[in-house]
C-alpha cells in the first residue's frame, strides 16, 4: 500500500529521493494529480505504464522546472516559445521534437520523434521538482482510462495497492481539475492535439491567429498526445450525453440554473460558470458513478466554448464505447 503524506517540505525530500531511486510518486498539479516518474530511468518510466495498465503507444507528459530545462530536451520554434512565455509555468502542454542528446527515455515518447513538455505551476508539484532533481515524467494518476484524479484520496482509490507506487503527496484538490491543453506543431503549425485548462481562444490570442486542428483518432497526430483514446476518462456507470430530461433509472450531471428535478444529482456549476464546471468534473462524476448503483448517468449539455470544448471532449470520451 502506498502511502500517503502530507506535503509538507520533509514528505516532499523522502518522495524526491524515491523519484531519483526509481519509485512512482503521485502529486498535485494545478490541472490533476501526476503519476510521477523519474523521466531519464526507462525502468521506471516503464514502471508508469505498468502500475497504470496503460497502453505503450500513449505518450507521457514530460514536467520540468522551467523553460531552461525544457530546452535542455526539446528545441524550440518561435511561436512555442512565445507560448512557453505567457502560459508557463500553468496549464499547457508543448508537443516539441526531441533533442538528440536528451537523457529522456525513449518510452516517454511511444516511439515519436518528439516530448510533451510542460512547466506546472503548482507549488508541491514545483517543490517535487527541486527535491528529484530529475525531469518528471508523470499521466495522470489513475487507472488508464478511468476518471482523472483531483484528490490524493481519488490517488489512493485507484492505484493506492499497486506495488510500484510508494508515496502520495496531498496537496489539497487540485485548482483547475482539468488536464493541460497541448499544442503540437506538425508542418510547424501550432495544433490544438487536446483541449485542456487553458482554452483555445486564450492561445489564439497570443499567438495572433487561429490554431489548427488535429484528428484525434488512432493516427499520428493522436499518438503525439496523451488523452487522445476514443474511450478515456471513463466512470463505471455509462454516460448519455446532452441530456434535457432525466429517466427513472438515471442520475444527474446538472449544468446551470435550470437543471431538471432528479432524485441523485451534482451540479457542475449552478451559476453556468465554465471553469467552476471544469474544477468539479472529474470529483462529480467519481461522486455520481460511486452511488449511480448501475444507473447510468444523464449529463445536461454544456456550452462548447472558452473550457466547454475540453469538458465536452473529456464528456465524449468518457461516454464512448469501452474497448
Amino acid at each position: 500500500m502506498a502511502e500517503c503524506l502530507s506535503a509538507t517540505a520533509e514528505a516532499t525530500e523522502k518522495a524526491g529521493a524515491a523519484i531519483r531511486e526509481g519509485r512512482l510518486v503521485a502529486f498535485p498539479t494545478e490541472t490533476v494529480y501526476g503519476l510521477g516518474a523519474d523521466a531519464t530511468n526507462d525502468e521506471a518510466v516503464a514502471s508508469i505504464f505498468e502500475a497504470k495498465g496503460r497502453p505503450r503507444f500513449n505518450p507521457l507528459i514530460v514536467h520540468v522546472a522551467d523553460t531552461q530545462a525544457a530546452e535542455e530536451h526539446v528545441v524550440f520554434n518561435a511561436e512555442a516559445e512565445k507560448l512557453a512565455r505567457a502560459f508557463w509555468p500553468g496549464g499547457i502542454t508543448l508537443v516539441l521534437p526531441r533533442k538528440a542528446d536528451t537523457p529522456l527515455s525513449l518510452l516517454v515518447s511511444a516511439g515519436l520523434d518528439t516530448v510533451a513538455i510542460r512547466v506546472p505551476a503548482h507549488e508541491t508539484a514545483k517543490a517535487l521538482l527541486e527535491a528529484a532533481k530529475r525531469p518528471i515524467a508523470a499521466p495522470s494518476a489513475n487507472p488508464s482510462g478511468r476518471v482523472s484524479p483531483t484528490t490524493a484520496a481519488h490517488v489512493m482509490e485507484g492505484l493506492g495497492t499497486a506495488p510500484q507506487l510508494a508515496y502520495v503527496l496531498d496537496g489539497g484538490a487540485c485548482p483547475l481539475g482539468l488536464e493541460s491543453t497541448v499544442i503540437g506543431f506538425p508542418e510547424g503549425i501550432p495544433t490544438l492535439l487536446r483541449p485542456g485548462a487553458v482554452a483555445r481562444d486564450e492561445i489564439e490570442k497570443v499567438l495572433g491567429h487561429a490554431l489548427g486542428d488535429a484528428d484525434a483518432g488512432s493516427g499520428e497526430e493522436g499518438r503525439a498526445s496523451p488523452g487522445q483514446l476514443e474511450s478515456h476518462y471513463a466512470p463505471g456507470s455509462a454516460l448519455r450525453l446532452n441530456a434535457e430530461t432525466i429517466a427513472a433509472d438515471e442520475v444527474l450531471l446538472a449544468f446551470g440554473p435550470r437543471a431538471p428535478d432528479a432524485e441523485t444529482s451534482m451540479n457542475l456549476s449552478a451559476s453556468g460558470d465554465l471553469k467552476e464546471a471544469a474544477a468539479n468534473l472529474f470529483a462529480m462524476l467519481r461522486a455520481l458513478d460511486a452511488v449511480a448503483e448501475g444507473r447510468r448517468i444523464a449529463v445536461m449539455p454544456i456550452p462548447d466554448k472558452g473550457l466547454g470544448e475540453a469538458i465536452n471532449d473529456r464528456l465524449k470520451r468518457a461516454a464512448a464505447p469501452r474497448g
